[in-house]
């Protein structure tokens, strides 16, 4: 979460916020402080006013949540507040006027709405009936008032809403950003396609690692010929801390929610089409993620139409960072993109080698891919020319994945659907 210079992020399985400065000339991110918790740190928002940072939390079987009051000097925050939730609040965001904090829960359809006193703590009382007002409060109204003055809509919505919310942005011809997935049913997936074709807009899929510039890079030379034949793609990909289960079961599982990055980076990488897998998966990570019915570590061995084979490996915790990584083999010779770090210093001594971990959260990993995947959709819209990831991209890793599910189930190597 962002306040004017100040950045927010929540690390969950060390117990801690991390608070940036933020450069005003560069937008450089610097640590300012580590702010300690004694339960784990899930979602942020601040008030409308910049005055108030909430920062939910969950334990083993409840959530909270916890009010700070920023500083405005320095952006630091101090505790005034704490309320107990049933279950964790995945998301929470306040009203335009700051009276009022909107909690939404993995629990399908559960949402609660608290009222925000004068000193900027929550009651923790439910008011099930103010819930009308904040929705009527919100406006909707005035931006479809405004919608011939808008040229594309970013769509990062929960999953499930994605295809519909196309659907209705092509119906008024704006061109579409969405992240992925676009959904979990390929059918699905290629009625909303239908409608961007025709209505003759442009749609582009938030798969922001092809445009890491390592990852890149590796494409760029497999696609001019540097390492002549492609002939194995190996994905690593180990998140630093494992979703909650409430998460987990919503979620469609390890290989629609994770996985579905890697299946495009396979893609993207050997410029081919992923024609079979064979996935193996286990719990090894949080038993509680097995209970929910998803496993938490993978392996899948991949099939290309050019001959080519795939390996991607999975964990949903790696305690040492954000390990992504990624090699391309060919008949001419290999390439790899290894780790980012916060520096590239390599210290030997008699005590061994030591440097720095990968960067810890997805932002600091991917700031530059997510900038330059919505300058390369902004510049598809305005020089009138196709997205750089199109529906089609949304679509394959799906298929993938379905395919990937499958074989996990039955133990066999599965055919991919096609396109």
């Amino acid at each position: 979460m962002i306040m004017l210079n100040h950045l927010y992020v929540p690390i969950t399985n060390e117990q801690k916020c991390l608070i940036y400065n933020i450069d005003p000339s560069s937008g450089k991110l610097s640590l300012y402080k580590e702010q300690s918790f004694t339960s784990q740190p899930w979602q942020v928002c601040i008030d409308p006013n910049y005055k108030y940072l909430y920062q939910t939390i969950r334990n083993k079987n409840q959530g909270g949540i916890i009010t700070f009051k920023i500083n405005q000097q320095n952006g630091g925050i101090d505790k005034i507040g704490e309320i107990e939730l049933k279950t964790t609040a995945v998301y929470i965001t306040t009203d335009r006027t700051g009276r009022f904090i909107l909690c939404a829960y993995m629990i399908p359809g559960m949402v609660t709405v608290h009222r925000i006193k004068d000193n900027g703590t929550i009651d923790d009382k439910i008011i099930e009936e103010d819930i009308k007002e904040i929705i009527t409060s919100n406006n909707y109204k005035s931006n479809y008032q405004i919608v011939s003055e808008i040229d594309a809509v970013l769509i990062c919505s929960p999953s499930p809403q994605h295809a519909q919310q196309i659907i209705e942005c092509a119906q008024v011809g704006k061109h579409i950003f969405c992240e992925k997935p676009i959904a979990l049913d390929p059918e699905v997936i290629r009625n909303s396609l239908s409608e961007v074709e025709k209505a003759e807009v442009k749609l582009q899929v938030g798969f922001n690692r092809r445009f890491d510039p390592s990852f890149a890079s590796v494409r760029e030379k497999v696609s001019s010929g540097a390492l002549g034949d492609p002939q194995v793609i190996r994905v690593t990909s180990r998140d630093p801390a494992p979703p909650p289960p409430e998460y987990v079961a919503s979620s469609g599982g390890l290989f629609l929610d994770m996985t579905i990055h890697d299946f495009d980076m396979v893609r993207f990488l050997s410029g081919s089409e992923v024609t079979e897998v064979h996935a193996y998966g286990a719990v090894l990570v949080d038993p509680d993620i097995g209970k929910a019915g998803d496993i938490d570590t993978a392996v899948i061995s991949l099939k290309f139409a050019n001959g080519a084979l795939g390996i991607i490996e999975n964990s949903r915790k790696a305690v040492y960072g954000y390990d992504q990584r990624v090699e391309v083999f060919g008949s001419k010779g290999t390439a790899l993109a290894d780790n980012n770090r916060p520096t590239s210093t390599i210290v030997l001594n008699d005590s061994g080698t030591m440097q720095d971990k990968p960067l810890y959260f997805f932002l600091e990993r991917y700031q530059t891919a997510f900038t330059a995947e919505l300058q390369a959709f902004v510049d598809a819209v305005l020089e009138d020319k196709p997205t750089p990831v199109s529906g089609k991209d949304g679509l394959a890793p799906v298929l993938i994945a379905l395919a990937a599910q499958e074989s996990l189930n039955s133990g066999k190597p599965v055919k991919v659907a096609s396109v």
